[in-house]
């Protein structure tokens, strides 16, 4: 074999590796790091990467490896441009453009394509081919310039990394739209009469968990009443959303004909179970009559309510737990209790309080000692509720809705 064939076989051999090494994530931080330790590693020197957040914008400095070069040179490492015919790909070396490792990325890096032979660094931009970059990859070193296939493994390394990072970015703008899309499905429900202050909040399972089932409905009724529901489709993704919003738009026509909340649950049990694609589904519903300053409430296999009375301190609401919907075999109980003006009920999906591993009456526990600011109207208990309970790091998908009756001004 000889010693060309040998420097094509380790040039081959380090590109495998970084085919292994690099993009094991979808983080971006993640990737950089990966490329700048496989690439240090490679060409003993010391690497960073400069990533630009959107085009135009300055480029941070996200990941570096290796040790500097003492004694560098002052002048800043050329620019080796991204063309495979261009002069580094060939061998061949003419004068270039220098970048500073601070410059932005891209500054230099389209115009130039050569590799000076007393260069004391390379920088190539983070780019797939003719794609605007993502920043700039910079490698410094004391000792020989650097060789053709070096040269060669810098660049496919950092058009891998770049690939990678185009894929993040753009699921990044996907999960963005969809979550987009579910908060719109969920955080704006019917209007429910002007004598209940409402709040709500919805939170998805983790960054990768897209869309969900759990949401939540208020429904105008008359006479001053409204029904507030909770519900969670069973499973994740985009088949429960679907189901989700099948489940709200029926519940919105069942409960216009003003059922009670119990014959609103056997209606939309019956009308499901006909339909053997429909996911099963827990659902709550409480009609609140401020006249009367009553809460009425039913459950299909749904975690209990919660009450937070005017000094902050909470109680769980004691129901009957019927079947889930869309089983079929229906037997939904109602159950009234008092609603005294400065309380705010709080109904909410099991996202909100189960944790893996835990018994769930010790999760609900949990939430029933949680105290309160004294006075804390619904914005404020689903704010200190979501935040006390760490419902951001929920494994689960949580939505939350609190009511309170407003205080009806003294003559």
């Amino acid at each position: 074999m000889t010693e060309r064939d040998e420097a094509l076989l380790t040039r081959a051999r380090a590109l495998e590796q970084a085919i292994g090494e690099i993009g094991t994530t979808l983080d971006e931080t993640t990737t950089c790091r990966e490329l700048a330790a496989f690439l240090a590693r490679h060409l003993h020197g010391a690497v960073t990467v400069d990533l630009l957040d959107e085009p135009g914008a300055p480029a941070r400095r996200t990941a570096s490896a290796g040790l500097p070069p003492s004694g560098a040179p002052a002048e800043g490492p050329a620019t080796v441009g991204t063309s495979p015919e261009g002069p580094a790909a060939s061998g061949a070396t003419a004068p270039g453009p220098a970048v500073s490792p601070t410059s932005r990325a891209g500054s230099g890096a389209a115009r130039a394509s050569a590799v000076p032979p007393s260069a004391p660094g390379l920088a190539v931009p983070l780019a797939v081919h003719d794609e605007a970059p993502f920043g700039t990859v910079i490698v410094t070193r004391r000792g020989p310039a650097f060789s053709v296939d070096e040269v060669a493994v810098l660049r496919q390394a950092a058009r891998l990394a770049a690939r990678h990072l185009g894929h993040a970015r753009r699921l990044v703008a996907t999960e963005d739209t969809a979550l987009h899309l579910q908060r719109a499905l969920v955080a704006e429900p019917g209007r429910p009469h002007p004598n209940l202050e409402i709040a709500g909040g919805y939170l998805p399972a983790g960054p990768r968990a897209l869309v969900g089932g759990d949401w939540f409905e208020t429904v105008r009724l008359h006479f001053g009443r409204s029904l507030l529901v909770v519900g969670d489709v069973m499973g994740h993704g985009l088949d429960a959303a679907v189901d989700m919003n099948a489940y709200r738009t029926a519940l919105r026509e069942v409960a216009a004909t003003d059922l009670p909340p119990h014959r609103v649950l056997r209606h939309l049990d019956s009308v499901v179970a006909q339909d053997d694609a429909r996911r099963p589904a827990t659902c709550l519903l409480v009609r609140v009559d401020p006249a009367r300053g009553t809460a009425t409430f039913a459950n299909a296999g749904h975690l209990p309510p919660a009450v937070f009375g005017p000094d902050g301190s909470a109680e769980l609401v004691d129901l009957p737990v019927g079947p889930p919907l869309g089983t079929g075999v229906g037997g939904y109980e109602p159950t009234t209790r008092p609603l005294a003006p400065g309380e705010t009920l709080l109904i909410f999906t099991d996202g909100l309080v189960e944790r893996r591993g835990e018994d769930i009456d010790l999760s609900l526990a949990r939430l029933a000692a949680l105290r309160l600011p004294a006075g804390s109207g619904p914005e404020q208990v689903v704010e200190e509720v979501l935040r006390r309970l760490d419902a951001h790091h929920a494994e689960d998908d949580v939505a939350v809705l609190a009511a309170r009756v407003r205080s009806r001004p003294t003559p």
